[in-house]
């Protein structure tokens, strides 16, 4: 024998109910059926309970809608002759309905009696529709069977009655039985209800009753998930649960049985399988009594509650005093204050309860009454309540004498920010639950769920701003890549976002790459970088990681408050490095605060490792001495291709036409881009320097520079031909050639041209190309030599494309 439960949405209409039907008629054993209420019925009694006890004549109306709910599902399922029979069939409950009802309108109470009675109607009414719609169906009354005792304040189940009740029509039970969940009755046979998710426990109590063999609960999800899929798109089906482990996966929340389900068949040791009825060939959940760690998961299961509020009672008086915690729990038992969870300082001055929010009036004033006096006389604090918080845990198994778990759990937390306020572990081991704030339940269950379920495989969610030659490059890239990252690494690249200077775009599961300028620009929202800023804080999700590939000041300024909101930053930007030290500073210091990175490897030499290499020297212990370098692409592009035939004014306007400088070429030509370069190095040098410290010779003469417009610089800068072609032609009777060099050494620093001969490292950079000379105390005699592209979209972006992996840490 088996016995079926069907919950509400199984049963929520006349197609599910023909589904319902399929599944019991589907194989020939022995089954006991179990149904709840039409889904969303139950809700509606109890609606309409409360409006006729307010007086309110609505009642009448919401009466009917119940009643027609009824009438048109059995107008569905019926032929025309048998419409009329099963309507008589349901009479009697829907008369009694009526007559209560209009009773509490009468007299403007709602009493436990009436209560539990309405609210028991729906499941009388579907088990009887079904019973007649299923062939060969026998209907038993579940009032007639399961018997209860109010005890503080709820119904409890008399089991040896109960059982004794049941094991005496086990004789009469037909190939098919159907009784009606969640209802039962007193020892005056007076109607009761199970309470919240009672059907599953009406199943229980079947199950166990009549030895079945296997209880099944059919429901609208395939089985027990990894975490709830409403928040989790990546939450898969639990295969096999311990008894113990489904027990805490439904008490934290996850609302596939209701908990007490569990121990009337835990006794018997009589397995449970999670079905969907709406999927009936997936294989669902099965929970027994296993002990054996067949998963190599280290856990099974994240669950969450919400809406929850923390109360903290803390004080000097309550070290070493007995007592103090059997008179909390009591005052609050007292007021039917149900307490989530527990956390108490091994200090013993303080203890914090989770409980939910809708009881923190009736708890708060139950343990200021209780503690009046201790309170009065100082020994106890003021009772403080945080609201707005969500308890989260982890269960399983295989936790058990598992060193690490607890570290893994806080360390994902840690590092995307989610401060934890409390925290409750059994000696078992099964268990591991924490309390947050509810805002930051997403990014937390995302967070762990990647850590333990995904372990290897990692995702990050990237916000780009600036679409233009750089960030287009880079977005090429990422999807070219795409599939060869998830392959290899591991990685999961995600575009969550996107703006340009007008324009913003977000999507949290991801934007499609391929067409995403048009996109941004057709359905993008007008909005500035700042707003940009503030909604990616508010998505708040896991592992989120902004990257800058403009040269805006204004988006320089949101890097601290996005990496105080543990999201990396990875930036093209130079500005914010080379801004003040203190701003500096204090960037490099949150992000080591927060547990994020913050990388701009393409601030100097593009796509060329330098600032990687020179972090790895001091780290080490290496102290760096010297540093020489051609760090401008453009600069070196002008000296390189300067001859008799291209004089300085061409070969600027063909840098500025190549893309090779910037729209206005006296920012290269001032040598200002070379400064920001030297300073950043310098600073990852571990030297304290501020812009005003580098002595600056310009490309060209200061007052060519300080002309108002590009147009005036453009036409003026051919009266320096002659002069820059005479002095490349006599360095070059020389054997030297023109070089613009960054040089920092013994703590000072100064950029400008100098001559180099054959016998230089420099002499023979070509192209746009960049060279850094690093002289340490380890490498004194040769230095270390980086060469390579240093300028160009292309370089660029698979610079960025690099640093946004080692966010990853692959």
């Amino acid at each position: 024998m088996k016995v079926l439960k069907f919950g509400g949405t199984s049963v929520g209409s006349a197609n599910n109910i023909l589904r319902v039907k399929e599944i019991i008629e589907s194989s020939d054993e022995q089954k006991v059926v179990v149904v709840s209420a039409v889904g969303g019925v139950t809700d509606k009694l109890i609606y309409l309970a409360n409006l006729a006890e307010a007086g309110n004549e609505e009642y009448k109306t919401k009466l009917d809608e119940i009643i027609d709910i009824h009438y048109n599902i059995i107008k569905d399922l019926f032929s025309p002759v048998d419409i009329d029979k099963i309507k008589m069939l349901i009479e009697p409950d829907i008369d009694e309905l009526k007559s209560i009802i209009k009773g509490v309108f009468l007299v403007k109470e709602l009493s436990r009696k009436s209560f539990e009675s309405i609210s028991g109607i729906g499941e009388r009414l579907s088990s009887k529709i079904i019973a007649s719609l299923v062939t060969g169906t026998k209907w038993f009354d579940s009032r007639e069977y399961i018997k209860t005792n109010l005890e503080f304040g709820r119904n409890q189940v008399v089991q040896p009655l109960t059982n004794d009740l049941l094991s005496s029509v086990k004789a009469s039970l037909g190939k098919i039985s159907l009784f009606p969940g969640f209802i039962s009755s007193n020892n005056d046979n007076i109607n009761t209800t199970l309470g919240r998710g009672g059907s599953d426990y009406t199943a229980a109590i079947l199950a166990a009753a009549f030895d079945a063999d296997i209880l099944e609960i059919w429901t609208d999800v395939d089985g027990f998930m990894t975490a709830d899929p409403r928040i989790i798109s990546r939450s898969y089906c639990i295969d096999r649960l311990s008894y113990a482990e489904a027990m805490e996966l439904s008490h934290f929340g996850a609302k596939v049985i209701y908990p007490p389900t569990i121990l009337p068949v835990y006794q018997k040791e009589i397995p449970i399988v999670i079905k969907n009825t709406f999927n009936p060939q997936a294989k669902g959940t099965l929970i027994d009594s296993f002990k054996e760690n067949i998963s190599h998961k280290q856990i099974k299961g994240i669950s969450s509650i919400k809406g929850m509020s923390l109360i903290t009672v803390q004080g000097i008086g309550m070290v070493g005093v007995t007592g103090i915690s059997m008179r909390l729990f009591s005052s609050l038992a007292s007021k039917d204050v149900n307490v989530v969870l527990i956390s108490q300082a091994s200090s013993e001055n303080s203890i914090t309860i989770a409980i939910e929010s809708g009881q923190v009036k009736v708890a708060r004033k139950a343990i200021e009454s209780e503690f009046k006096r201790e309170i009065e006389l100082k020994q106890i604090n003021k009772i403080s309540v945080e609201d707005e918080m969500a308890v989260v845990a982890i269960v399983g198994e295989n936790m058990k004498h598992t060193t690490g778990i607890s570290g893994m759990l806080f360390n994902s937390l840690g590092k995307n920010g989610v401060n934890v306020y409390a925290i409750a572990q059994g000696a078992s081991e099964l268990n591991n639950s924490f309390v947050i704030k509810e805002r930051d339940t997403k990014k937390a269950l995302n967070a762990i769920h990647e850590s333990f379920f995904l372990s290897d495989e990692y995702r990050l969610n990237l916000f780009l701003v600036g679409k233009g030659t750089v960030g287009g490059k880079l977005l090429k890239k990422i999807n070219e890549q795409r599939d060869k990252l998830a392959l290899d690494s591991k990685l999961k690249i995600r575009l969550c976002g996107i703006a340009s200077s007008r324009k913003i775009l977000f999507d949290a599961e991801g934007l499609k790459i391929e067409g995403i300028a048009e996109k941004l620009e057709k359905d993008g929202l007008t909005g500035s970088v700042i707003e940009f800023k503030d909604e990616i804080v508010k998505m708040n999700l896991a592992n989120s990681v902004f990257v800058d590939c403009t040269a805006s000041e204004q988006v320089a300024d949101l890097y601290q408050s996005l990496l105080e909101a543990n999201i990396s930053v990875v930036t093209a930007n130079k500005i914010a490095s080379s801004s003040s030290y203190d701003i500096y500073k204090k960037l490099k210091q949150t992000a080591r605060k927060k547990g994020v990175k913050f990388l701009y490897e393409t601030n100097v030499g593009a796509g060329l490792p330098i600032i990687a290499p020179i972090n790895d020297l001091v780290k080490s212990g290496d102290k760096i001495v010297r540093l020489e370098a051609v760090l401008s692409g453009t600069l070196n592009f002008i000296v390189n291709t300067l001859s008799e035939k291209k004089k300085l004014s061409v070969v600027i306007k063909e840098a500025k036409d190549m893309g090779y400088s910037e729209p206005d070429p006296r920012i290269d030509l001032s040598g200002t881009d070379v400064v920001r370069k030297l300073l950043i190095l310098a600073r990852e040098s571990g030297y304290v320097m501020e812009k005003t410290d580098i002595k600056v010779e310009p490309f060209v003469p200061k007052d060519y520079l300080d002309l108002p417009s590009l147009d005036e610089f453009m036409a003026k800068v051919p009266g320096l031909d002659d002069e820059y072609e005479l002095k490349r032609k006599t360095l070059a009777e020389q054997g030297k050639r023109l070089r613009y060099v960054a040089r920092l050494f013994e703590g000072k620093a100064k950029v400008g041209l100098v001559e180099v001969d054959k016998s230089h490292p420099f002499y023979d950079l070509e192209g746009s190309n960049n060279i850094i000379l690093i002289n340490s105390e380890n490498y004194s005699e040769y230095p270390m030599q980086i060469k390579g592209y240093g300028a160009g979209a292309d370089v660029t972006a698979t610079g960025v494309f690099a640093d946004i992996i080692k966010v990853a840490n692959i």
